[in-house]
């Protein structure tokens, strides 16, 4: 039999060219990589392919963390109906992946009479996308809620299913999930080029050429290149940045629920919302650009937050500052998401904005259920592999706190991160698992180490140099 060993290199290029997998996923966010575990576990040959160094590491990682109900979505639209759907299937695989999930509701505060009079309508609208727990509150039961709210607001509504997430282990937990599943994971792989015959795709990339049945496009910031590499050209993405600022865990006793704005046309606006890792946030800022690599964060930008959040808290003012970010997001012209099956063996999963961490599961699953609908035969795994990922939650018991866990490796007890608590443990973990970190930003999603007080100055040349020592063991 020939095998890539005894055949010449450029008989083994062609084995490599023809090897045809069922399906090509295009983007390692969220929504990819949860498209991707679904399929693999509908027994198809999938392959997931990533640009960067690392998965989760575009808008993914740089969003405010907030589990959407919809409620304010428009009613009949593709976001309206997955953000509902991917609510509920986030709280049903939670315990399966170990996601974090907080449930503290939202209250959306007006602080004018025009924003007050728009109450009636936000609710009637959530209603009108199924969600009926949305609660009015009078201007006595939003400070009793939130008592340390600034002066000013007059009303509000409680949207009590809204809560915090943690988007850095969702997509680590569905890309290892693809992994341990038989799913083929290349990074470093952007789509350059694209060719469609034969009935199939063939799609080059600096990892090599692939060839798949089919295409799902869910490149995030870039699916509006890659829809036209794929001869389409159904929308254009603006990157629509949003700065925020990241407070001290000793701001945490501030915030019991997020407090939402009430939203306009253009943006949600500006909230202060709690976080799983313990911090607070402020943001995010909304910016729309045209260069899509711009995620520095501005003096104009971090100023007007801090003047909107002098007004909606002004004690977080008096907290200290832990970070800054920004983020982009994929906006389209189009005001939902840009979904859409071609009888060319395409899926469209583009446009896919701030909600897209809430409704990548439902996503997931439409695109399964389209699929299976189009005659591609498929087998759901009776017993497929399971992933848990590490805790990185407050609420939550850590390695560090676990004492059975650190008697039986005292790997576990070895605290290297002293601003987040991360041991030894967690980081070798991180860079041997089925899916290692890419770079050192990929560790700081997988573990915390580096996201805290010092940003890395106690502890970032020692994690770095284990990240090199442990770079061999990469596994994709």
């Amino acid at each position: 039999m020939a095998t890539l060993a005894n055949l010449s290199p450029k008989a083994a290029i062609i084995v490599l060219v023809e090897h045809a997998f069922d399906v090509a996923v295009i983007g390692g966010g969220v929504v990819g990589c949860a498209i991707a575990s679904a399929l693999v576990r509908e027994s198809l040959q999938v392959v997931l392919l990533e640009a960067t160094a690392d998965v989760g590491a575009g808008t993914s990682k740089a969003n405010t963390a907030i589990w959407h109900t919809g409620f304010d979505a428009k009613p009949g639209t593709h976001e309206a109906r997955l953000v509902a759907r991917g609510h509920q299937l986030l709280a049903e695989r939670g315990d399966d992946f170990g996601w974090p999930l907080e449930r503290t509701g939202a209250l959306l505060v007006a602080w004018d009479a025009d924003q007050l009079f728009r109450l009636d309508s936000i609710s009637a609208n959530a209603r009108a996308t199924g969600y009926a727990r949305i609660e009015v509150k009078s201007q006595s039961q939003v400070y009793e809620l939130e008592p340390n709210l600034g002066v000013g607001a007059l009303g509000g509504l409680l949207v009590p299913d809204e809560g915090l997430l943690d988007p850095w282990s969702i997509v680590i937990a569905l890309a290892t999930d693809f992994v341990v599943n038989g799913g083929t994971l290349r990074r470093k792989a952007a789509v350059t080029g694209a060719v469609h015959e034969a009935g199939a795709h063939e799609l080059h990339t600096p990892a090599g050429p692939v060839r798949a049945a089919w295409v799902i496009n869910a490149a995030g910031l870039n699916s509006d290149v890659v829809d036209r590499l794929l001869g389409h050209e159904g929308f254009t993405i603006t990157p629509r940045r949003g700065q925020l600022i990241v407070f001290d865990k000793l701001a945490r006793s501030l915030v019991k629920h997020v407090i939402l704005p009430v939203p306009t046309a253009t943006t949600k606006g500006v909230l202060v919302a709690p976080t799983i890792y313990g911090n607070v946030l402020l943001g995010p800022t909304a910016e729309d650009l045209t260069d899509k690599a711009a995620t520095e964060t501005t003096a104009t930008g971090l100023a007007g937050l801090f003047e909107k959040g002098r007004a909606i808290m002004p004690k977080l003012l008096m907290e200290e500052v832990t970070a800054t970010y920004s983020g982009l997001r994929a906006a389209s012209e189009h005001s939902d998401y840009c979904y859409e099956v071609f009888p060319d063996n395409y899926v469209r999963v583009g446009g896919i904005r701030s909600t897209g961490i809430s409704s990548a599961l439902a996503i997931a699953e439409q695109v399964v259920a389209d699929l299976r609908e189009r005659g591609v035969a498929m087998q759901t795994l009776a017993t497929p592999a399971t992933v848990a990922v590490p805790n990185l939650a407050e609420s939550r018991m850590r390695p560090y706190q676990d004492a059975a866990r650190i008697a039986a490796d005292p790997a576990y007890g070895r605290i290297l991160c002293l601003c987040e608590r991360v041991s030894l443990g967690e980081v070798r973990d991180a860079l041997m698992s089925p899916v290692p970190a890419g770079d050192i930003d990929g560790l700081r999603r997988r573990t915390r180490a580096l996201a805290g007080r010092c940003q890395g100055f106690h502890c970032g040349a020692l994690i770095t140099e284990m990240t090199s020592a442990w770079s061999g063991h990469s596994h994709a």
